[in-house]
């Protein structure tokens, strides 16, 4: 971390700072609701956390029959400074989970969120459940400390008896329990059916907690229109399933799951560069390319290129 990229002097006498975490996952869950956080707190890239050795090349990307260089997964920070009264939030997004090596990686970033002087550490996911696509998704949650443990049940979240957290979204927070730093896990409930989709719904009320949690106005409104058309989608194409199995024979039961186009035409290219040139004016029109991209299913084709929009300060609006 360069010194002048962040100072922790002064500036966080009297206040806390908590450090969310989010890695892809069932549903994007959690990847979509930090990228909505930067959009809608118009936060802005600290510093690229360096764990590239704990990852291993898994493949060689082709493109007009050149092969390109091998590309490692990057783990990027951003800051949202007084995000609600007396609070700054940091967010940690990780383009992915390593092979090995996820508990040298939390020790790392717990590390790095101290000298940022985190107080707290939260980690999005997803919940895979038998729910309908209809149905409200849940919170369910679980905690390092008694204390969050209380705060969790104010929140009337579905508190995790017992059970265990796959990936880094539960190893970080044992990393945290190991050396005494307060974390919570904040887990979206999302059907079955739709955990290699987008469940913007599961985002959604996640982030409704946190912001509840953290005394935040967080206006939620356009990542709820975009969970409600997911859920709608997802309902329709649920309903032609089961309609196709009562109809058909059930070894040829149709796949719910709507396929993303496999290539982007010139009007979709355009339209992403419109949406680019609207989030570079202003970063609270961030989510709307977001939203785009994953209907397109090309935001990890562009991920580099729209996280570059949080680098730095945002430029002042024309008058």
């Amino acid at each position: 971390m360069e010194p002048n990229k962040l100072d922790n002097g002064k500036k966080l006498a009297g206040k806390q700072r908590w450090l969310v975490t989010a890695w892809p996952g069932m549903g994007t869950v959690a990847v979509t609701a930090v990228v909505y956080l930067l959009s809608r707190l118009k936060m802005r890239q600290i510093d690229e956390f360096d764990a590239r050795e704990l990852f291993e090349v898994e493949e060689a990307e082709v493109e007009d029959g050149l092969l390109h260089a091998a590309r490692l997964p990057r783990s990027r920070l951003f800051l949202a400074e007084d995000a609600a009264p007396g609070l700054d939030i940091v967010v940690f997004l990780g383009e992915a989970q390593p092979p090995t090596g996820k508990f040298a990686l939390s020790r790392r970033l717990l590390a790095e969120a101290r000298n940022l002087g985190v107080t707290r550490v939260f980690a999005f996911a997803g919940w895979v459940s038998d729910m309908e696509p209809t149905t409200r998704s849940r919170v369910h949650g679980v905690s390092t400390d008694e204390d969050g443990l209380r705060d969790l049940r104010r929140q009337g979240v579905s508190v995790v008896s017992s059970g265990r957290i796959t990936g880094l979204n539960g190893v970080l927070l044992a990393a945290a329990a190991e050396q005494g730093v307060p974390g919570v896990g904040l887990l979206g409930e999302m059907p079955g059916l739709a955990y290699q989709l987008p469940y913007p719904s599961a985002s959604a009320a996640v982030l409704r907690t946190f912001a509840s949690m953290a005394g935040m106005s967080l206006d939620l409104e356009e990542l709820e229109l975009y969970g409600r058309q997911t859920q709608e989608q997802l309902t329709a194409a649920y309903q032609q399933a089961l309609k196709a199995l009562g109809e058909g024979e059930p070894s040829e039961r149709p796949d719910p799951q709507p396929e993303p186009p496999g290539g982007l035409s010139p009007e979709d290219v355009a339209r992403i560069e419109r949406l680019f040139g609207d989030a570079a004016r202003d970063r609270a029109k961030a989510f709307a390319l977001k939203t785009e991209l994953d209907r397109l299913g090309a935001f990890r084709q562009y991920e580099d290129r729209f996280l570059a929009l949080f680098k730095g300060d945002e430029p002042p609006r024309p008058p």
